[in-house]
């Protein structure tokens, strides 16, 4: 009876696509049900602003990124943050469009070397070529609030590393010491960022690639050892620069 219920079939679409399609079903019904949108956080869900879609990632393990901050003030002071809370601008916290929220994120003002921490706990800034919205008051302390925008170097603080006082304080680890690293590219291909780390190697520097997921796609960040204070690296970054990687810059891991 089997073998005649087959044959009834045309050959292109036998009981066995039937049970495909009916997999298929399950699975469109599955991942469009409410249910599986109530396990991941509203923050971390993919949104759209101004007809472009952003995509949440799910770690800042490891992330680090350098282009313009902005900031913003009285305008949204007192109103509701991405995550529910409510705007100070004299707190140190800061919008990205993808970081987890409240991620750590040590933030360095490029031009004049002053550097600040801050918590993410909104989303943006939704202009071109800007990384990062500051509070007025983060801003401020870099020194950023008269020209509005600054070329910085952003990255992610590991929670382990940050402790807090009896007084509810918290302490950040010593950013003048630590491992730094320069970054001295950053490619979409790995087998170019393969090249390029082979390069340093050969002639007895230490090296590293970090994986990243970007709007784009993952990319392969090469990463060479600078030394274990801040000044070693800016000195290292200053030769890397010198000899012609223009948009190096240091990152601490």
């Amino acid at each position: 009876h089997i073998y005649m219920f087959r044959q009834d079939y045309p050959k292109t679409f036998q009981p066995v696509s039937i049970y495909i399609c009916l997999v298929l079903l399950f699975l469109f019904v599955t991942l469009h049900s409410p249910s599986v949108f109530a396990k991941t956080k509203a923050t971390q869900r993919p949104y759209v602003i101004k007809g472009k879609r952003y995509y949440p990632i799910p770690s800042a393990v490891g992330y680090a990124e350098k282009g313009i901050a902005s900031w913003y003030g009285k305008k949204f002071h007192g109103k509701k943050t991405s995550n529910g809370e409510i705007y100070n601008m004299y707190s140190m916290t800061a919008a990205h469009k993808t970081l987890p929220m409240n991620t750590s994120l040590l933030v360095t003002n490029i031009k004049n070397g002053k550097q600040i921490v801050v918590r993410v706990n909104d989303r943006g800034p939704f202009v071109q070529g800007r990384i990062v919205d500051l509070s007025y008051h983060a801003a401020n302390e870099i020194g950023m609030t008269h020209a509005g925008v600054a070329q910085v170097h952003i990255q992610a603080i590991s929670k382990e590393k940050i402790t807090v006082d009896k007084y509810g304080r918290a302490n950040y680890p010593d950013i003048k010491q630590g491992n730094f690293y320069v970054q001295i590219g950053a490619f979409f291909n790995k087998n170019n960022a393969l090249r390029l780390e082979k390069r340093f190697k050969n002639v007895g520097h230490k090296t590293t690639i970090q994986k990243h997921n970007g709007d784009k796609g993952l990319i392969y960040r090469v990463h060479i050892f600078a030394g274990y204070t801040m000044s070693k690296a800016k000195l290292f970054e200053k030769a890397i620069l010198e000899n012609g990687y223009v948009g190096a810059f240091i990152i601490a891991h």
